[in-house]
């Protein structure tokens, strides 16, 4: 199977995410639709759309993208209580019929402001139940009619979601990705999820992260096809060695200047996984060949803790060591978002298919 290679488009009501340098504009349909225009144009197969209360609402702006653009494929990032899933497997459902199968959905369990939406906080067993039977129905509801699901979260009975999501050869409807390092993520991951998605991790934490995974799908007696694996990292490329590395501290120092304030990553420290990136800074600034770890010193959170650092052929070789442990998708960015499609698009990209 050959790897796909997807972007991020910031959804932010605030401009200046993670030092990007678009102001004005910064989340109107005419800025996004640049970015997903060039995703195109410059080799990409799509992007991670974020979710948040207090943000644009995800499924609205992909929408928007999708109806812009022609094989651009929004990675849909949702949350289980803010959609309910029936709700949710018809809307994905139809999106996907009307974009002839671009959708892929991400399905998001971390933390939020819930109460604002009407939904109510539980602990991580209960949250982690609910999106296994939020899986669980979605999936059923695109793959079968007249479903019937009784659980202890949510119910559906005699539910067909019309129209059908696309069918084309092993794809039967969207891709369901997944992050989540605790033990009640990984338990959903391995029976439920398509895609696990890591954080940007050393080699050998991946290494035994996959193992974890692969032991505990056959434990569960998984039903699905096997589970793949993505990473979600910064990706740092210049035109060399040298000026990679200048222009990564040069950012660095005016994070920790801002105290990381115009990065927007909040509850950094809640999520297990964010908590092994944060570590990591433990073992070293640089640990394989280029993951550098210190801008999680200074505000750096989720995807921006961890930064592959090089020139197009060092940030290349890294992954391709994460993609012979056995990742096949990978969603990689840098600011400002979109001189950097561009670049990494046209320098490497090419590396990455060769």
């Amino acid at each position: 199977m050959s790897s796909e290679y997807l972007w991020y488009i910031p959804n932010q009501v605030r401009p200046g995410h993670r030092g990007d340098d678009t102001v004005e504009g910064h989340n109107s349909l005419e800025t996004l639709t640049s970015h997903a225009k060039a995703l195109e144009e410059h080799g990409w197969g799509g992007a991670l759309i974020g979710t948040g209360w207090s943000r644009p609402d995800t499924f609205t702006v992909a929408t928007a993208l999708a109806a812009q653009t022609t094989t651009f494929k929004p990675l849909i990032a949702i949350r289980p209580g803010y959609w309910r899933p029936a709700n949710f497997a018809s809307a994905a459902a139809t999106l996907d019929h009307l974009t002839k199968g671009r959708v892929l959905v991400n399905i998001v369990s971390g933390q939020d402001n819930l109460a604002a939406y009407g939904d109510s906080e539980g602990d991580q067993a209960q949250r982690y139940a609910r999106t296994k039977e939020f899986i669980q129905i979605v999936r059923k509801l695109w793959t079968e009619e007249h479903v019937t699901y009784q659980g202890e979260h949510f119910q559906v009975t005699d539910s067909t979601v019309s129209p059908r999501t696309v069918v084309d050869g092993e794809r039967r409807h969207p891709r369901l990705y997944f992050g989540g390092a605790s033990e009640a993520a990984e338990k959903v991951a391995a029976a439920e999820a398509d895609v696990q998605l890591f954080w940007g991790e050393p080699l050998d934490g991946i290494r035994e992260r996959i193992e974890r995974l692969r032991n505990l799908s056959d434990k569960l007696g998984r039903e699905h096809a096997p589970l793949e694996f993505g990473l979600r990292i910064t990706t740092l490329v210049r035109d060399t060695t040298e000026q990679a590395w200048a222009d990564a501290e040069a950012k660095v120092q005016q994070m920790a200047e801002s105290k990381g304030q115009s990065w927007r990553d909040f509850k950094r420290k809640t999520a297990v996984g964010q908590q092994r990136l944060l570590d990591l800074a433990e073992r070293g600034e640089v640990l394989d060949d280029n993951l550098y770890t210190t801008p999680g010193k200074f505000g750096g959170g989720g995807a921006g803790t961890t930064w592959l650092v090089g020139s197009a052929e060092d940030v290349a070789k890294s992954l391709r060591k994460y993609e012979a442990l056995g990742l096949s998708h990978f969603v990689l960015s840098d600011t400002p978002y979109l001189q950097e499609i561009e670049r990494q698009g046209d320098q490497l990209l090419p590396l990455l298919r060769d």
